[in-house]
C-alpha cells in the first residue's frame, strides 16, 4: 500500500487563457496529465470524461467534472496527487473535443488544449485540400455560424483559446467559390464535347 505524505507539487505549463478555464468539460472531453520527474508512466496520459461526468485517474480514483470549471478540476487533481508523490512536476491541461469539417484531408473529431494555433488543428486533420478557402474559415457553435479572423490565426497572431474554444465546436473549411481558370477550361471543354455529341446524334 502506498504511503501517504503531504507536500507541494510544482505545476508547469498551464498556460491557457481565462476563456479556456471558465467553462465545463463535457462527456467525451478530457484532461491531459504530463509528469516530468516520475518514472511511473501510468500517471501521465489522456483521461476522458465518462457519461456520468467523472474521470478515472491512476491511483487517485474518480474526479467529478459535473458543474465544475476546468480550474477547479485541476486543483482537485493536484490536491489528490499531493497525498502520494513528493516534489512532483506536473502539467494539467483540458482536452476539448472539436470537429474539423469541410475541405481538409481527414475530417474528424480532434482534441485540443486551446494553446494550439488554427494551423496546428488543420495539420491534425491532414491539412487543407487544394479547393479550400482558408480566408473564409468559420466556427459553428450550437448550430450558429461564428465568423473568425482566420488570417490572424493562421499567421500565429491568435490561438484557439482566443476564440474561447469550447467542447463540440465545429471548425469548417469552406470550398473556394470561384473555379480556377484551369478548372473552368476543363469544364467548358467537357460541355462543348457534350454539345457536339448531341448534335451528331440529332442529325
Amino acid at each position: 500500500m502506498r504511503k501517504q505524505v503531504y507536500f507541494s507539487i510544482t505545476i508547469l505549463l498551464f498556460v491557457l487563457s481565462s476563456a479556456g478555464l471558465t467553462h465545463e468539460l463535457n462527456p467525451g472531453d478530457g484532461i491531459r496529465v504530463t509528469v516530468y520527474n516520475l518514472a511511473d508512466d501510468e500517471v501521465s496520459g489522456d483521461f476522458f470524461v465518462q457519461q456520468d461526468s467523472t474521470i478515472l485517474f491512476p491511483y487517485i480514483g474518480t474526479v467529478s467534472t459535473g458543474s465544475s470549471t476546468v480550474d477547479s478540476i485541476r486543483k482537485e487533481i493536484v490536491i489528490r496527487y499531493q497525498t502520494i508523490y513528493r516534489d512532483l512536476e506536473i502539467a494539467i491541461q483540458p482536452l476539448y473535443k472539436v470537429n474539423v469539417l469541410g475541405e481538409v484531408d481527414s475530417p474528424d473529431i480532434y482534441y485540443v488544449t486551446g494553446i494550439e494555433e488554427l494551423s496546428d488543428l488543420l495539420a491534425m486533420a491532414g491539412g487543407e485540400t487544394d479547393a479550400a478557402d482558408i480566408s473564409n474559415i468559420f466556427l459553428i457553435r450550437d448550430g450558429r455560424k461564428v465568423n473568425i479572423d482566420a488570417e490572424k490565426i493562421l499567421h500565429g497572431e491568435l490561438r484557439l483559446s482566443d476564440l474561447g474554444i469550447k467542447s463540440n465546436d465545429d471548425i469548417y473549411v469552406p470550398r473556394k467559390r470561384l473555379m480556377s481558370f484551369r478548372n473552368a477550361s476543363v469544364l467548358l471543354s467537357a460541355a462543348a464535347l457534350v454539345v457536339t455529341s448531341i448534335g451528331v446524334f440529332t442529325r
